[in-house]
């Protein structure tokens, strides 16, 4: 299979995804007796080097905000932007598919849920991704189904789960806190060994995070929860938008090859407090 073969396989698996996790949100939303559905959005890259669609439901009566994006797009990195990927230092040519979702809930039981993966060509090409939950408030049953349903995932699938394990926690840290952002996950970059393996891997990581996110969900829809518990959930959101808009590779990327701000920014929540 050469190049262009994979990332048109990619490419339509990203638009499979996003369709299928917004499915399940929307069908969460229509169970808790709620109107409310995605308002999808169409951007274009400028001299047809790609572009996406950012599909966002604000204001359910289960989830506060929640965006699920999808782009495909390709362009060549400024000159101080190239050192930062994997082989684009040469020519700075780069092109990338891939699918971001961040949901901020309204019951400040539930965590907030961060999931993403795509594919990356350069004069190199790999896969990379990764799932993250940020509690405001701890559970540690919670927490112990979360961390057995990837380390399930990544052995099915002959993945290092301890190695991405390690580099969740130490990507998603904020040092200017001294904390973690939340609980962790599993993430994963300059993942290539085997691209039919890998891409296997990916999108198993993209159902499971169906499944988790989920289960997570419907478990505490209809927990009841105080106003203290809503001032710690808004407090817990302000760490998590000064890591993406400080550290997030992610954002960074986006803002570096002509993204849509606005689907870029989507992963901040609607309230919060400092």
């Amino acid at each position: 299979m050469d190049i262009e073969d994979k990332k048109i396989y990619s490419d339509k698996w990203f638009s499979y995804l996003q369709e299928q996790i917004c499915n399940q949100f929307e069908k969460i939303e229509k169970d808790a007796k709620s109107h409310n559905k995605f308002v999808s959005t169409n951007w274009y890259k400028k001299n047809n080097k790609g572009g996406g669609t950012y599909k966002i439901l604000k204001n359910g009566k289960i989830f506060d905000k929640v965006g699920v994006n999808k782009s495909t797009v390709s362009g060549t990195f400024a000159k101080k932007f190239r050192k930062n990927i994997l082989g684009a230092q040469k020519n700075g040519k780069y092109w990338a598919s891939g699918i971001s979702v961040v949901a901020h809930m309204k019951n400040p039981k539930i965590p907030a849920i961060h999931f993403n993966t795509r594919f990356i060509v350069t004069s190199k090409n790999w896969f990379g991704g990764g799932i993250d939950l940020t509690p405001c408030l701890k559970d540690k049953k919670e927490e112990n189904y979360f961390h057995s349903k990837l380390k399930k995932v990544c052995k099915e699938n002959s993945k290092d789960y301890l190695k991405y394990k390690k580099w969740c926690d130490k990507y998603f840290f904020l040092p200017h806190r001294n904390e973690p952002r939340g609980i962790g996950g599993i993430f994963f970059d300059y993942e290539k060994n085997n691209w039919e393996k890998d891409f296997k891997f990916v999108r198993e990581v993209g159902l499971s995070f169906v499944k988790i996110s989920t289960n997570i969900i419907k478990r505490k829809i209809k927990l009841k929860y105080n106003e203290g518990d809503k001032e710690k959930q808004l407090f817990k959101r302000g760490r998590y938008v000064e890591f993406n808009l400080l550290y997030d590779r992610g954002t960074k990327f986006g803002l570096n090859s002509g993204g849509k701000t606005e689907a870029i920014l989507m992963s901040l929540p609607p309230k919060v407090k400092w």
